[in-house]
């Protein structure tokens, strides 16, 4: 199945099977398991890289662009931090069920203890859906660095700008704090018994909601 939805110059194309038993070696019996009962195929379709779109980059050297085809609809978050933490480039990925998908891609960093292992940072990832709803967009300009950030930033719920990855992964991760404190809060509130404790609680969920806005 082709989904070349970024309409990337043919220079950065690849379009190499990717065996799964190429991370054997780093997986446990359960996730070689998992490889087989859902994914299909694992193909690496692009490669972004001053050789094929004459950008560079101080952070990241190269993007890849894997697409990865299932037997089943499932969410793969853990099979695809295998790949992404045994292979030193940033990729971007592109999940594939039949005529629907989702992509995801994660900021990452060497491990100074263990350079075939790398530690990913934060996971930003869209929704399932059709191509005809497809609307991420890869700009080519800049810099490597740039361009990642920009493509990242397509995910991101606030609308402030990020001069850099990491602090676009700082406010990520600081917004999910405040989203998980208001859906403890607005669960407490339905348990609550105690009037009271419930204006003291809505009190605290307006605070959150605001500080959530202003982010």
């Amino acid at each position: 199945m082709k989904f070349d939805m970024f309409n990337l110059p043919t220079s950065t194309e690849v379009k190499k099977v990717i065996p799964k038993n190429s991370f054997d070696s780093y997986i446990t019996n359960k996730q070689k398991k998992d490889f087989s009962i859902y994914i299909s195929k694992i193909t690496w379709v692009n490669k972004l890289s001053f050789e094929t779109i004459n950008l560079q980059g101080k952070e990241i050297e190269e993007i890849q662009i894997f697409t990865i085809e299932l037997k089943e609809k499932s969410n793969i978050k853990k099979l695809l931090e295998v790949i992404d933490k045994t292979i030193p480039y940033t990729i971007i990925f592109i999940i594939i069920f039949k005529d629907e998908f989702y992509v995801s891609t994660s900021p990452k960093h060497s491990n100074p203890n263990n350079p075939d292992h790398a530690v990913i940072d934060y996971t930003f990832t869209t929704e399932w859906s059709l191509k005809s709803d497809f609307n991420l967009i890869i700009n080519l300009k800049n810099s490597l660095d740039w361009l990642y950030k920009d493509f990242c930033e397509q995910f991101k719920l606030n609308l402030v700008d990020s001069k850099t990855i990491q602090h676009l992964v700082e406010s990520q991760k600081e917004l999910d704090i405040i989203k998980r404190d208001i859906n403890k809060l607005k669960l407490a509130i339905t348990n609550s018994k105690q009037f009271n404790k419930k204006v003291a609680l809505n009190l605290k969920l307006k605070e959150l909601e605001k500080l959530l806005n202003d982010k």
